[in-house]
């Protein structure tokens, strides 16, 4: 068993360094593209006049990040060759997303828009596992490129984890399928020209199959955003959609009719173990951050980190981080040789300790830092902040922990 880390990913690692300070440092400090980051960033990033949305000059820095990051070779680097890739692994993409954010915020790795030189692809794995020959051509590249852009419609105003219970339904009439219903916190639809939907066509509220998804395109008649959800961490890209009698032809169906939730996993497990990677580097940037505050920080005659009070949660903390690290990168290992289901109670164990990891580790930094850590200056409220989201979304903590207890027990086996 070897616990180091692989000449291939560290060279990777060194890499990445050094395009940060040759192109991404420069390009964050021009043009007073600090606001973005320094205790401007929410006011920067957000049009508070326009819903809420991001602001277009934040969303094309963005784009520019992840433009020079794409023709230096990085940006697609854990997608397969044959889509511009290097292939790299689940092991090499926990490990990277972990160092990136543990240097903490920066054009490199901005936390709250999923947004890195190595970027995070999870509707491109499905395309490619699920997507028709049609589809693939249409919607890969345009994808990768910003060209085109597809939201994620699960989460109802009545249904949120219980997505086999959603009321959103599709009826086929001839060769055109009938959608009505409602999307909430429809994540990307604020600049998408596409929505994967997903809808009941078949079977009962409760039963997983029965459930389709519809690459819907925003134009189309009785697709409709109603309003903007304004969220925790600012600007948002959480719309509430309504969709009546919206009529979509048989191609827009994606992966199998009936099946849809398939994709729906495939989606939280691409994204469940590098967002608990993330996790792990943001906290690790907590307490690293908090350790140096403590040693300059001179309190009562004396450096604050003497005091017990202090040693003992941050202690704590990285005692944790370790565990937590060494459990994503051995399950991104496995995810790299078993088929993702059946490691599924191990995703659910990285991503529910990972992000409240990182946010006690956010809390414990604001504390350390006493009334500054508490400011807009210091970026701890802001990773707590973008943090706390992921211990509701994608799957709350409440129903990973279920789902390991449903494999403990048996009952997830047999379902």
């Amino acid at each position: 068993m070897d616990f180091e880390i692989p000449d291939d990913i560290q060279r990777k690692l060194d890499e990445l360094d050094a395009f940060i300070e040759a192109e991404i440092k420069p390009l964050e400090l021009q043009d007073d593209n600090a606001r973005f980051f320094d205790h401007r960033r929410e006011w920067a990033r957000t049009d508070f006049e326009n819903d809420g949305q991001p602001r277009p000059e934040w969303e094309a820095l963005l784009a520019e990040m992840r433009q020079r990051a794409d023709a230096a070779g990085h940006l697609r680097y854990g997608l397969p060759e044959d889509m511009g890739g290097q292939g790299g692994t689940n092991l090499a993409m926990a490990m990277i997303r972990e160092h990136l954010a543990a240097k903490g915020l920066g054009l490199h790795n901005d936390l709250q828009n999923e947004s890195s030189i190595v970027g995070n692809f999870p509707f491109a794995i499905m395309m490619k596992r699920f997507g028709t020959d049609e589809q693939k051509a249409f919607f890969l590249e345009g994808a990768l490129t910003g060209k085109l852009r597809v939201g994620f419609g699960l989460t109802e105003p009545n249904h949120g984890s219980d997505a086999t219970w959603l009321e959103t339904t599709a009826i086929r009439e001839g060769d055109e399928w009938v959608i009505n219903g409602a999307k909430r916190f429809n994540s990307g639809l604020h600049s998408a020209t596409h929505d994967m939907i997903f809808a009941r066509t078949s079977g009962d509220p409760g039963q997983a199959n029965g459930i389709t998804c519809f690459l819907v395109p925003v134009e189309t008649p009785g697709f409709k955003v109603e309003f903007m959800w304004w969220t925790f961490n600012m600007p948002s890209d959480h719309p509430e959609v309504s969709l009546t009698d919206v009529r979509v032809p048989d191609a827009t169906i994606f992966g199998e009719e009936g099946r849809g939730l398939a994709l729906a996993q495939t989606f939280v497990h691409e994204n469940r173990i590098r967002q608990a990677a993330s996790g792990v580097g943001a906290a690790q940037f907590c307490i690293d951050e908090s350790v140096k505050y403590a040693r300059e920080r001179i309190v009562f005659g004396k450096p604050l980190w003497l005091n017990q009070a202090i040693q003992f949660p941050l202690a704590e903390l990285q005692t944790e981080c370790e565990m937590v690290r060494n459990l994503v990168y051995k399950t991104a290992w496995q995810l790299d040789r078993e088929h993702h289901m059946d490691v599924t109670d191990k995703v659910s164990m990285c991503n529910y300790r990972a992000n409240r990891l990182v946010c006690n580790a956010a809390d414990q930094a604001i504390q350390v830092h006493g009334g500054i850590g508490y400011t807009r200056h210091m970026p701890f409220e802001h990773i707590y902040r973008h943090h706390r989201r992921y211990r509701i979304t994608e799957g709350s903590e409440e129903i990973q922990i279920r789902r390991v207890a449903g494999i403990m027990f048996g009952r997830e086996a047999k379902r």
